[in-house]
C-alpha cells in the first residue's frame, strides 16, 4: 500500500477541516498517535482505521485510498488491488461520485477467510454481488450464502460482514452514502 498517498489525503482533509490531531482523534475514535503516525507516513493503518477516519469526518473511504491506489490518475487501468495486512484485498472499481452517492470496490476473500466491519455512517447501505467462487455476509446477525451471480443489499450503519467460501471469493461491493457524505462536514 502506499502510506505516502494516505498520509498525503489525511493531512489534507484534517487540515481542509481545520482540525488538530486531538479534535480529529476524538472524531474518528482513532488515537491522535495513531493519526500522526499515519500522516507521516510512519503506520500503515488496517481497513477497519481507515472506516473509522472516513467515518469520523464523513467521507467516502476512497476519499482516503484513492489516490494511493491509483496506477496513474491518466491511466486507463484504473486502480491497483491493495492487500490490507492480515485482512482483505480491495481495489476500488469507481470511486466516490457525489452525483451518485456512491463508490464501487472489488474484494478478494480467502477460503475461509472472514471480514467483520463495524457500521458505518447512518444510512449507508452495501450491495454485494458475486463475481468468483461462494461467500457469505452477515447482515442483521445472521449469515447469507452467496455464490457467482447472486447479490444482496443490506444496511451497513449496522455491524455486517463478509466470510469465503471452500474456494475464497471475489466480489463486487457498493456502497451507497446519504447525501451529506463526501464533503468533509467536521468543521
Amino acid at each position: 500500500m502506499t502510506e505516502d498517498a494516505i498520509a498525503s489525503n489525511l493531512r489534507k482533509i484534517r487540515k481542509a477541516a481545520g482540525l488538530s490531531l486531538s479534535k480529529a482523534a476524538e472524531l474518528t475514535s482513532v488515537s491522535k498517535a495513531m493519526l500522526g503516525q499515519i500522516e507521516r507516513g510512519e503506520s500503515s493503518p488496517t481497513i477497519a482505521t481507515l472506516w473509522k477516519i472516513a467515518k469520523g469526518f464523513h467521507l467516502p473511504l476512497s476519499a482516503l485510498i484513492g489516490a494511493a491506489l491509483a496506477v496513474r490518475p491518466d491511466s486507463k487501468e484504473g486502480y491497483k488491488t491493495v492487500q490490507f495486512p492480515g485482512s482483505i484485498s480491495v481495489k476500488i472499481v469507481f470511486p466516490f461520485d457525489p452525483e451518485m452517492g456512491g463508490e464501487t470496490f472489488q474484494i478478494a476473500l480467502t477460503p475461509g477467510q472472514s471480514h467483520i466491519s463495524q457500521p458505518h455512517e447512518l444510512g449507508v447501505t452495501e450491495e454485494v454481488f458475486v463475481l468468483e467462487g461462494e461467500m457469505e455476509v452477515l447482515r442483521e446477525e445472521e449469515w447469507v450464502a452467496l455464490k457467482a451471480g447472486e447479490g444482496l443489499r443490506f444496511r451497513a450503519d449496522q455491524p455486517h460482514g463478509y466470510r469465503g467460501g471452500e474456494m475464497g471469493a471475489v466480489f463486487l461491493n457498493m456502497h451507497h452514502y446519504p447525501r451529506h457524505v463526501g464533503v468533509p462536514t467536521v468543521i
